[in-house]
């Protein structure tokens, strides 16, 4: 299966996990508000792809029974175009376990609809957030 990366909307408690990136003009959405996740290594498939991004990005060990949403879609930043897009909840205590990778300025938790609204949100994680909130399992493909 052919794709570029994977993210991950990680819901703890009623609040959803961003990173804000790194503000480089070499990066797509310099200085944004991004979600964990990030390219596909070797051979992996989509779930061992985000599981790792998200491990290496905030130092959270999800499996994929975690894993309760999945879809992919075309992105036009992606080489390959095909990004797989996941959504996963975790107690909110969970967030005592966050520890900050090297990737990014910092991190912080917001109500999903805050970052659907917001001016610097990424524009297609916001359009899968809304998908997932609305129930959306029409084009569901994992």
């Amino acid at each position: 299966m052919t794709f570029s990366g994977a993210k991950l909307a990680l819901f703890l408690g009623p609040d959803l996990l961003v990173i804000r990136r790194d503000d480089r003009p070499d990066i797509p959405y310099p200085g944004r508000w991004d979600l964990p996740g990030g390219g596909r290594e070797g051979g992996e498939s989509p779930e061992d792809c985000v599981l790792r991004e998200t491990r290496e990005e905030v130092g959270l060990e999800l499996s994929a029974a975690d894993l309760v949403w999945s879809r992919r879609y075309h992105s036009d930043n992606r080489p390959r175009g095909m990004v797989w897009f996941f959504a996963a909840h975790l107690p909110g205590a969970a967030r005592a376990g966050i520890r900050f990778g090297d990737e990014g300025q910092g991190w912080a938790l917001m109500p999903p609809e805050t970052y659907c609204g917001h001016a610097e949100a990424i524009p297609q994680f916001a359009r899968q957030i809304r998908l997932y909130l609305a129930g959306d399992d029409l084009e569901r493909t994992a």
